[in-house]
Parts: C-alpha cells; structure tokens; sequence
C-alpha cells in the first residue's frame, strides 16, 4: 500500500521510499561518548534511523551535543513529560516518538504539536499492547487487534485535529498473529506511514524467529514504511538481521544472494562447515561490491552431485561437493576440482577474482 509521505531527517518514509531501518540507542542517554559510539556501530552495520531514550532534561541536552555531530537522523523517545519533547525537538531532534495516552491534557500535547508544526518535525504516535487504554479495553473485553487499530487511530485523530498530518503510526504487539491482524485493520482506514516491529520479541533465538513471522508476513503485505526489529541483545544484531530480512524478501538489493542446500544421507563433505565459512569469508567482499553498486551476484554451495551441478550451474559461482572434493564452477563451467581441505579458500579466492574484475554500473 501506498502511504503518505513524511521526512525523517534526510530519510524519507512512506510514499514508496525504501524502507527504512530503525534501531534504539540502549547505552546511558547522558552519557555522550557513549551515544556517538553507539551510533557509529549501528550505522556501520547499516542503521538509516538512530532513536534515543529522553528521560530527563540533561538527555535532551545530551542529544544536542550529538545530533550536532552525526549525519544519521534521532529520534526522540518520550514518555509522560510534554516538556521533554520539546527540549528534544529544540535541540535538534529530526523525529519524537510520543504516546499522547501518557503525556497528559489537550494542552500538553497541543503544546508538543505546535513546536513540532514550527520545526516541521514529524511525530511517530505510537501504540503498544501494554499501554491500551482502559475504555479500549473494556469495550472488547482484553487487548485485541480491533483494539489495538482503534487506539491507533484514535491518537492519530487527536493530533490531525490539531491540523497536524506530519505523522507516522506505530502498533506493536508481542503477540504475532495480533499485530499482523491489527495492522491489516489498521491499513484499510489511515494512509499514515506505518512503523513495524514484534515488540518484546524477546533473545536472539526467539525474537528473529517473531520477527521473521511477525514482520516477513507484513511485509509481503506491503505493510511498513519503516522498521525496528526489538532484540534483547546488542541493537547493532537488530540492525543486520533487519537488513537479511529485507533482502530475503526481495525488498533490498543483496550484492551477494548466498544459497545452499540442505544436508542428507548422500552428503560426503562437511557441508555445514563449508557453508558457514564461505558465507563468513564473503562478507568482506559483499560490502566492497555494494559500495561499487553491484548487486544480485548468486553465490551457491552444495553438497552432492544429485542438485548441486545443475544448482551450482545455474549460480555465478557454485561448489558442489563431492567424496572429499568439490566442483567448483563460475557460469555452468566447471573450473576446477579441489580438495576439501583448501575447498573454502580457493572458492572464496575464485569469487572474489571474478567479481573484482566486474564493472561498475553506469
């Protein structure tokens, strides 16, 4: 679907831009080494949009100092003091996270939209399980989807009648199958960019499982403009699992589209090793050809000769593993037959020869 679009800095969302990677900043919003740290690591890994924590006044201050010295938009998380939100907009801030539930009266909320109005700072009004309100509740009996749409819309409502449309939405539930329901609700009444992302998804192993379900199965919906993947761990991982997301689904160029087959009986190489090798050992490689902007390079590791010739074939690059050996090919023609031991150097060394030699696109 297409959305309405708004301007994050120098990130656009909805309107059919790209979608956006988001990660949260979760060293001591006061601490301003730190932040600029934090930021350059997600960055790095590919972060488009940086949020961070304003509780306090000494954080809004903080995140002046450093918007001053970085390129990446912030976004600023507040929560229960209007006053925040607009010490964070004053000092810079290109976006302000707010849920109008638990900032206060009319006046309060009319005073951050009037600031953001003057600034042209887009608000993402945003809406969790955890914080329904009670009359939302009530009406259905527990949290729901229905719920959840209609808290969304609410808020969005209180703020357009204010005569401000510079806005971006956001329901997260930890509940799979309820935030995709309660997106698909919510997307058929407001053409509000939306936000996505599985909140509490929890550690690495179970939350990019609920990311994958959670947000694969909006996105193949063409639902989100912009997205966070929630992990209990360092948020660079949120970065780059986000990005394999993206480029899994075909939503974002690969300069690199790794494949490999599954292990069976008639597996006579170590081919899990091989795989993780490979893909490790291509890694470097992959940032170099994105940098020149290519893309779209498959790359294809196999374990036996009953797929993996006419899989590895049909690759820029294959290795089909044989008893101890492997094939390795570039185009359907077979190169050379190497040992196991040197299988993963030598096929990293003949794709990173072939793809160096590649031009550039005009």
């Amino acid at each position: 679907m297409i959305t309405r679009q708004v301007r994050c800095g120098n990130v656009y969302i909805g309107g059919g831009s790209p979608i956006s990677i988001q990660s949260m900043t979760n060293v001591d919003s006061r601490d301003e080494a730190a932040l600029l740290r934090q930021i350059a690591e997600l960055t790095d890994a590919g972060c488009q949009i940086v949020r961070i924590a304003v509780p306090d006044m000494e954080s809004a201050e903080v995140l002046g100092r450093v918007k001053k010295q970085v390129s990446v938009p912030l976004v600023a998380d507040i929560h229960f003091d209007y006053r925040l939100a607009i010490a964070a907009m004053e000092a810079g801030a290109d976006k302000i996270r707010i849920n109008p539930g638990n900032i206060g009266s009319y006046d309060r909320i009319k005073a951050v939209v009037d600031v953001a109005k003057e600034r042209e700072v887009p608000i993402r009004v945003g809406v969790n399980s955890g914080s329904l309100e009670k009359d939302i509740i009530q009406k259905y009996g527990s949290v729901t989807a229905e719920g959840l749409a209609e808290s969304a819309l609410r808020n969005l409502k209180y703020i357009e009648d204010m005569d401000y449309g510079n806005l971006v939405v956001s329901i997260k539930s930890s509940d799979v199958k309820m935030n995709y329901e309660a997106h698909k609700i919510l997307t058929t009444k407001t053409d509000v960019p939306i936000h996505i992302g599985i909140t509490e998804a929890g550690t690495p192993k179970m939350g990019k499982i609920k990311s994958a379900a959670g947000l694969g199965a909006l996105l193949l919906e063409g639902i989100g403009d912009t997205m966070r993947v929630s992990l209990t761990a360092n948020p660079v991982e949120e970065v780059l699992f986000a990005a394999d997301l993206l480029k899994s689904l075909g939503l974002r160029k690969s300069a690199i589209n790794f494949v490999s087959c599954p292990t069976c009986g008639r597996t006579k190489i170590d081919l899990q090793g091989l795989a993780e090798t490979v893909e490790r050992k291509l890694l470097p490689l992959e940032a170099e050809l994105a940098a020149r902007g290519l893309d779209g390079i498959k790359v294809a590791v196999m374990g036996c000769a009953v797929n993996g010739p006419g899989e590895a074939r049909e690759a820029d690059f294959g290795v089909a593993g044989g008893m101890g050996k492997g094939l390795i090919f570039a185009k359907g023609e077979i190169l050379k037959t190497v040992d196991e031991k040197d299988l993963a150097d030598e096929f990293v060394k003949t794709v990173e020869e072939h793809c160096r030699s590649l031009k550039q696109p005009r």
